[in-house]
């Protein structure tokens, strides 16, 4: 018997079994597939605050960053707070991005556009100039996951961690209302709580408890480039039309210029967004797309091929808002999805306030805005 399981071994299902091991709980980690298999194994790894709108998201982003930061110093994960620089196309956009810049009341400088090559020195001329935030970082996300885990495991000496990959859940256990555990293809697993950090199948797993979480898939498109010998890009650069995409309820495909290096050379390239269902059909007109505003952004990307591509689903929630908290239509089950791009950025800020939840205590956000039973009314 253990006293959670967390169902899904991404980032945020990572985080979560890494602060409940902290909190010295024993943690059982259960996927079907392996650790970042699923959407956490087809994200940048951006971990952002440029991109929240003022508000609990915002909130959330703030003390994840700090989290971040502090997980990096005894395992980096290739963490890099490389700050993120966010370009206007014109004096109207620009102004747009400043406003939202005050209201977040995050740290940030403005940047004239005679400025903006002292930040890119390789960035296309005639923008109007753009907006820096440096607590902007990026993480690998696979290798955070995977590390997360294994720390979780062997670094505290509290809780235990146990991982169960290849074994998928099929169902709840149940004391009357309570849940008090799941069945799997490989056999029931006791526990305390269950925390469904399943990500894009969040919603599925939901409704396996008889509750209703709209969680939907939105799919997107990552290129890749072939090694640069020298860096060209220093920090996460995109378009103020990110933004808007971010917080759009279109179904329809958005295409926004991210751009930013690796450690190891190679330029990755997004962000897409369309509402598809689970198609993973590759759109050469998409990576085009995709292609054309990176050179637009990025001149010198045009001489360099694309070596790969890939997809990856992120758990779209209708309010643009993740599902935190225990979920008091099903008692013992907490949900810890629903982080739409985000979830990366977000992973241990939602580990981090689930830990404190399963130990009865205060968390250090109020969960108001992410509780699990906010569309209820929808689903009626």
């Amino acid at each position: 018997m253990a006293d959670v399981v967390v169902i899904g071994a991404g980032v945020v299902g990572a985080a979560c079994a890494y602060y409940a091991v902290r909190a010295g709980l024993d943690v059982v980690v259960v996927d079907r597939g392996s650790v970042a298999g699923g959407t956490t194994g087809a994200g940048e790894g951006n971990v952002l605050v440029s991109d929240k709108e003022p508000g609990p998201e915002l909130d959330l982003a703030l003390l994840s960053n700090g989290l971040w930061r502090e997980l990096a110093e005894f395992d980096g994960f290739e963490f890099e707070p490389k700050g993120g620089l966010v370009v206007a196309e014109t004096g109207e956009v620009l102004e747009t991005l400043t406003a939202l810049a005050g209201r977040q009341a995050v740290e940030h400088a403005v940047v004239a556009p005679d400025e903006l090559n002292d930040y890119e020195p390789h960035l296309a001329k005639g923008f109007a100039g753009g907006v820096f935030y440096p607590q902007d970082a990026q993480v690998q996300p696979m290798l955070a996951a995977a590390r997360l885990i294994r720390h979780g495991g062997d670094r505290f000496g509290r809780g235990a961690l146990t991982l169960r990959t290849g074994a998928t859940v099929t169902g709840f256990l149940r004391d009357g209302d309570r849940i008090t555990g799941v069945t799997t293809d490989r056999g029931d697993i006791i526990a305390g709580a269950v925390v469904n950090a399943a990500g894009t199948w969040g919603g599925e797993i939901a409704a396996l408890a008889g509750v209703h979480v709209p969680i939907l898939p939105r799919r997107g498109f990552i290129l890749v480039t072939e090694p640069f010998e020298k860096p060209l890009i220093r920090h996460k650069v995109y378009t103020a039309a990110y933004v808007t995409d971010v917080a759009s309820d279109s179904e329809g495909l958005e295409t926004s210029a991210v751009v930013e290096g690796t450690p190891s050379g190679p330029v990755l390239i997004g962000a897409s967004r369309e509402r598809v269902g689970f198609d993973r059909t590759i759109s050469v007109p998409v990576l085009e797309r995709l292609a054309r505003q990176a050179v637009e952004l990025f001149p010198a990307l045009a001489e360099r091929r694309a070596i790969r591509a890939y997809c990856g689903f992120r758990p779209y929630c209708p309010d643009h808002l993740p599902v935190i908290g225990e979920d008091p239509r099903a008692p013992g089950l907490h949900h810890a999805c629903g982080h739409e791009g985000a979830g990366i950025g977000l992973a241990p800020a939602t580990g981090h306030l689930i830990a404190q939840t399963l130990i009865g205590g205060r968390p250090d956000l109020d969960l108001t805005p992410f509780r699990p039973d906010r569309f209820q009314e929808e689903s009626r």
